[in-house]
């Protein structure tokens, strides 16, 4: 039975491991969504990346439950690429852990790996794609540059707009949405994963002109 489950796995398009993505020739990418784990923080502002990589393998057809590098990932292809969705379980501000480990075991270059996160400097449901940058505040993507040694990677922006003044930023971001604000956000995954998509099958370049400063 196992053999045959491997049969049908390489016929869809699913990899074995490093071997046959070397073999096959072609740039592997790593898509890294954000946030922290157990059903105490689901749905809150800070797993949107989650959220994303939920909705992009529901389109892709992926199931991202493969245990390893210290957080939950599958594999598939987006445009003719080999691509590893990868949801880090190390809590947010050691994402860098998880995401290092994949991008070591697989070789993936740096340019190739690209993490959607939330941002409190955007308005709910806008996104905003860059090529490299600073971590802007944000503990996970600091832990990421920490660990890849390069702020020099791409990004997917989710904005989740900005606290209260008397609020407290830890416990905003833990928070979750208004129903109205729910709605918009929802609008914005399904945007991020196409933006994702762009990306991997178009360049960055295209997505940035199609999603940039887009609210859902």
């Amino acid at each position: 039975m196992d053999g045959i489950r491997d049969i049908l796995k390489k016929i869809a398009g699913f990899g074995a491991g490093k071997q046959e993505i070397e073999e096959d020739g072609r740039a592997m990418y790593i898509v890294a969504g954000l946030g922290n784990p157990t059903k105490e923080y689901e749905k809150t502002r800070h797993n949107v990346g989650f959220e994303v990589i939920d909705v992009l393998a529901d389109r892709l057809g992926i199931m991202v439950e493969e245990k390893k590098f210290r957080g939950y990932y599958g594999r598939g292809r987006i445009g003719g690429e080999r691509v590893i969705l990868l949801k880090p379980q190390t809590f947010m501000n050691l994402s860098g852990e998880s995401v290092r480990a994949a991008a070591d075991f697989y070789k993936v270059d740096r340019e190739h790996i690209i993490i959607v996160y939330d941002d409190i400097s955007l308005d709910v449901g806008q996104l905003r794609i860059r090529t490299k940058g600073s971590a802007g505040g944000h503990n996970g993507i600091k832990n990421i540059i920490e660990h890849l040694g390069t702020q020099e990677f791409p990004r997917i922006k989710v904005g989740v707009g900005d606290k209260p003044k008397k609020m407290d930023l830890a416990d905003y971001v833990l928070s979750r949405f208004s129903k109205e604000d729910r709605t918009v956000m929802e609008g914005a995954f399904e945007e991020a994963a196409q933006a994702v998509e762009m990306m991997i099958s178009q360049g960055a370049d295209k997505a940035m002109n199609r999603f940039n400063g887009h609210r859902a």
